[in-house]
């Protein structure tokens, strides 16, 4: 299938305001997409922790938002980026429960489960980067 960026945005996570700006877009794309109210509430969660993932870790960082679509479906691809100190043990932080700042350590195992594509990338010193899809059904 070919797939195509049909919108993109890219925000600034600098405080706690720009998780809510974050997860507003990502609310908005969701319902352009015609995503049921299962589906949008599952992509903005995720959207949710993982931008406050952010600001909590790295204190700052980017969310790019994009629109896709396909020869058959539409979808919200959301990038992640910082530049904070990096997750040392990523098998221990995606099995969940672990967390390095006082919360249910639940952020990206959780926000794995919630969508249909994630990847991450990070390694103490240079920082995390974290990308999902979520698709509409066929």
């Amino acid at each position: 299938m070919s797939e195509s960026v049909e919108e993109r945005h890219e925000m600034r996570i600098e405080s706690e305001d720009d998780i809510t700006l974050v997860r507003r877009k990502v609310r908005d794309l969701a319902a352009t997409c015609h995503f049921d109210i299962f589906l949008g509430a599952a992509v903005t969660t995720a959207a949710s922790e993982l931008a406050r993932n952010v600001w909590v870790h790295a204190g700052h960082g980017v969310a790019v938002i994009e629109r896709l679509t396909d020869d058959v479906r539409q979808g919200v691809r959301v990038e992640f980026r910082d530049e904070g100190p990096g997750i040392a043990d990523l098998d221990r932080v995606l099995a969940g429960g672990y967390s390095t700042a006082n919360s249910m350590g639940l952020g990206l195992s959780g926000s794995r489960r919630l969508v249909d594509e994630f990847s991450i990338d990070s390694a103490p010193g240079r920082g995390t980067r974290v990308t999902f899809v979520k698709w509409t059904p066929f």
